[in-house]
């Protein structure tokens, strides 16, 4: 499964790249997030809890961020283990770039893989499912850096 998308957040690159590594902010953004851990500057671990169709499970999982291309942009993978309903990986490459001095364009392409329940419940389900939380958490997000710009 593939995704790829571009959101414009109203705050300088520099302030959207440190609340992309702030795990409150993440934490508050990421749809079903329980919890949010960041061991080290690039070794997250997350506990989230996701419906998709009739299946709903708990995943605990693991980031790592490679943080090269900073703060252009960066890449993460990660892999998460629901139990009996499956288990996904994959992984995204973000991008940002300034469009003027107050406003930066976030783009990112993502890959997952996953088995399991979840696997079985038919590709068409898993993609519009994984869209639709894409889009929440780019949303959310934009909200929490805008509100943090205008404070």
């Amino acid at each position: 499964m593939e995704l790829a998308d571009e959101i414009v957040i109203n705050a300088p690159k520099e302030r959207v790249y440190l609340a992309l590594n702030n795990p409150e902010i993440l934490q508050q953004c990421i749809p079903g997030c329980e919890e949010l851990i960041k061991h080290s500057d690039s070794e997250l671990e997350a506990k989230v809890v996701l419906k998709v169709g009739p299946v709903k499970a708990k995943f605990s999982g693991n980031v790592q961020l490679d943080t090269s291309g900073a703060p252009d942009g960066f890449s993460l993978t990660g892999q998460g283990n629901g139990g009996a309903a499956g288990h996904a990986k994959g992984g995204a490459d973000v991008t940002l770039t300034a469009d003027g001095p107050d406003t930066t364009i976030l783009r990112y392409e993502a890959k997952a893989e996953i088995g399991g329940k979840l696997a079985q419940l038919g590709s068409r389900l898993i993609q519009g499912t994984a869209k639709k939380l894409a889009a929440k958490f780019f949303k959310s997000f934009a909200e929490v850096v805008n509100e943090d710009v205008a404070a």
